[in-house]
């Protein structure tokens, strides 16, 4: 069975972005740049959702010919990597990509049974859907240095607790990555 990881960056006090939507906050240094990259080019599926998705696609596709060569390269690995996007009023997606508008839950059940690879799921909406079910077996917290009181929580309200054990931590120069599995 696939494994899934949801990682994200997020504040001190819990946000995947501001009040406003913004994640300016959340751009990476040299280091942690390389390793997304690093960390994507093994991903066999990213699963996402709609504001995720749009926001990717509006820069990785179209990153500048006089970008950062680190920006470049992971801009062809996000177009090229399958991504399965969830929403139900979107028509069409692009860049190796395959829409979904049916029940996410059994939709990522289905797919992570079909492989015994590394999957990702991007959007803090789609993985709040995915834990009370289990789907998630890592959580990948890119933790930066900032308290922004309030915005999109990274974690929803459950009604179960979700146990978890620290297996990682790492320092980057601008945040620290702390990830868990899932007990």
């Amino acid at each position: 069975m696939r494994k899934l990881i949801y990682g994200f960056g997020v504040s001190v006090d819990g946000y995947v972005n501001d009040r406003d939507g913004r994640i300016d906050w959340t751009e990476p240094d040299d280091e942690l740049h390389q390793y997304h990259n690093d960390r994507f080019r093994g991903l066999e599926i990213a699963v996402n959702g709609r504001r995720l998705y749009e926001l990717m696609a509006e820069y990785w596709p179209h990153v500048p010919e006089d970008a950062p060569p680190i920006q470049r390269e992971f801009g062809e690995l996000w177009t090229r990597t399958p991504k399965v996007v969830f929403f139900r009023t979107l028509t069409e997606v692009h860049w190796n990509s395959t829409l979904v508008s049916e029940n996410a839950v059994e939709e990522v059940r289905r797919i992570k049974a079909e492989g015994d690879g590394v999957m990702e799921v991007g959007g803090a909406s789609l993985a709040s859907a995915l834990m009370p079910h289990g789907l998630i077996d890592e959580y990948h917290l890119y933790v930066s240095p900032i308290v922004l009181g309030g915005g999109t929580p990274m974690f929803p309200a459950l009604d179960q607790r979700i146990g978890l054990r620290l297996v990682e931590t790492r320092r980057f120069e601008t945040v620290m990555l702390l990830r868990y599995q899932v007990d």
